[in-house]
């Protein structure tokens, strides 16, 4: 047994993967296959709970909601898989990480992201330009969306502060920002949810309502996803640094966590402005 699993087991620490399979190939995890894995099958899922919907529904309704919650535990499963084995153990048994390779990894991932969020508004855009009427939509920018935002954008500014003190060796108020980031995240999941039920219940604006309907809940609703899968990030580092880990030399993870979460306050701003105020423009 090396010294650095020594370190590992001292902490109370266990690899719940295999470190080498195949033989001779190096360490391999199926952990993010099961993430990746997951992560299909919540879009699958909401394209079984469309399919079910209707006079005449192709599927089973209860196929979709079935599908979409086995696919969240999946994913989350698999994700606590993949940072464990990827970070949590290395952290502990001192195994250094590529820094630099890591970051731009998350710069790839994130270009990626601006090409699904691209396409969505490039078909929102293409509707946009037809034929438009605001006749039977709610009124969208109204005072949630606004609180919402301003919540958003407070929970970057509190991030940002919580990794400039973390690297100037404060640890308690990088915890205080942390957690004030992830508490800012759930209330904005929470108002998104609400406004929802607003919309739907109050308003009768669905899914189905016309082509606005799919593109204003298709494109929001891809962001509130994104949000969540944020808040769960951050809700790892969050652990992580209440169990000491991350010092002024060594937090790549919260640097690439919040460039996530940067990039998906960004979204929402461009969201606000051009799908609730735009859509409420006539030309």
């Amino acid at each position: 047994m090396t010294v650095a699993d020594d370190s590992a087991e001292e902490h109370g620490h266990h690899l719940p993967a295999v470190e080498d399979w195949p033989h001779g190939f190096g360490e391999a995890s199926w952990w993010p296959f099961v993430t990746a894995l997951g992560g299909a099958g919540i879009y699958i899922g909401a394209a079984l709970f469309l399919l079910g919907k209707g006079q005449q529904p192709i599927v089973d309704p209860l196929y979709g909601p079935l599908t979409f919650v086995g696919s969240v535990t999946l994913f989350l499963v698999g994700l606590y898989g993949w940072v464990y084995h990827a970070f949590v153990k290395a952290f502990w048994s001192s195994e250094g990480h590529g820094g630099g390779a890591l970051r731009w990894g998350m710069v790839l991932f994130l270009g990626s992201e601006i090409a699904t969020f691209g396409a969505g508004f490039v078909y929102y855009f293409f509707i946009r330009v037809g034929t438009w009427s605001t006749e039977g939509l709610p009124h969208l920018l109204g005072s949630l969306v606004l609180i919402n935002t301003a919540l958003l954008v407070l929970s970057s500014i509190t991030l940002h502060w919580g990794h400039v003190e973390l690297r100037k060796g404060n640890r308690q108020n990088f915890l205080i920002g942390l957690g004030a980031t992830l508490l800012l995240g759930v209330i904005f999941v929470g108002g998104q949810v609400y406004e929802y039920y607003a919309f739907i219940q109050h308003e009768g604006f669905t899914l189905t309502s016309g082509i606005f309907g799919s593109a204003f809940y298709a494109l929001t609703g891809l962001h509130g996803l994104h949000v969540s899968m944020g808040a769960v990030l951050i809700g790892i580092v969050f652990i992580r640094a209440l169990y000491g880990q991350y010092t002024a030399d060594r937090h790549v993870s919260v640097t690439t966590v919040s460039m996530y979460w940067h990039f998906v306050d960004a979204v929402w701003i461009f969201l606000v402005v051009v799908l609730y105020a735009g859509a409420e423009i006539t030309v």
